[in-house]
C-alpha cells in the first residue's frame, strides 16, 4: 500500500458541468477530485494541472458534508493509493485510473480568486470552518516565491 498525503489541493470542479462532489443515494460513499497547479516549462503559460479522483466511505461522507466543501476549495488530506479499473463499453478493453481512498481530510481555506487559479492569496467568501477543522492557514512567507520544480545541479535526476 502507498500512503498519499496531499496538502493544499483545491477540490477541482466537476467534469462536463456536473457536480463537484457526488454523495451516493445513502450517503455512505462520496467521489471527487482534487488538483494541483505544478509547474511545466513544456505547458501553456509554464504551468498545468494534475488532478487525482478521491473516494470516501462511511464517516468520512458525514465529515465532508459538515466541511461544506465545493468547488475551489483547499484541502489536506491522507489516504492510500489505488486504482479504479473498469472495461470500456465501446472498445471492451481494460482502463484504469489512479484514485486515492480517503483516511482523513482536513479544510485548509477556500479558493476565491478565478484569476490565479492558486486561491492562496484570496480572500474566502465560504463560512468559517467548524471547530473541528484547521483554521485557515497565514500566507506563506518561507514560499518565496518557489513556483515549482527547479534544478540544483550535480547530475540527472529521475525526478
Amino acid at each position: 500500500m502507498f500512503k498519499v498525503i496531499a496538502s493544499e489541493v483545491v477540490v477541482s470542479k466537476g467534469f462536463d458541468n456536473k457536480p463537484a462532489i457526488k454523495f451516493s443515494e445513502k450517503g455512505d460513499f462520496v467521489r471527487f477530485r482534487i488538483g494541483t497547479k505544478v509547474y511545466d516549462s513544456r505547458a501553456d503559460k509554464n504551468h498545468r494541472w494534475i488532478n487525482v479522483g478521491v473516494k470516501a466511505f462511511g464517516p468520512l461522507c458525514e465529515r465532508i458534508r459538515k466541511m461544506q466543501l465545493k468547488e475551489g476549495s483547499f484541502v489536506t488530506l491522507i489516504g492510500r493509493y489505488d486504482e479504479d479499473i473498469w472495461e470500456d463499453e465501446k472498445t471492451k478493453e481494460k482502463r484504469s485510473v489512479p484514485v486515492i481512498i480517503l483516511e482523513d481530510i482536513e479544510y485548509c481555506f477556500s479558493g476565491g480568486s478565478k484569476n490565479s487559479g492558486e486561491g492562496k492569496n484570496a480572500t474566502s467568501s465560504a463560512p468559517e470552518p467548524a471547530n473541528n477543522y484547521a483554521a485557515p492557514p497565514a500566507s506563506d512567507p518561507m514560499n518565496g516565491g518557489f513556483t515549482g520544480f527547479q534544478s540544483y545541479g550535480g547530475g540527472n535526476s529521475f525526478f
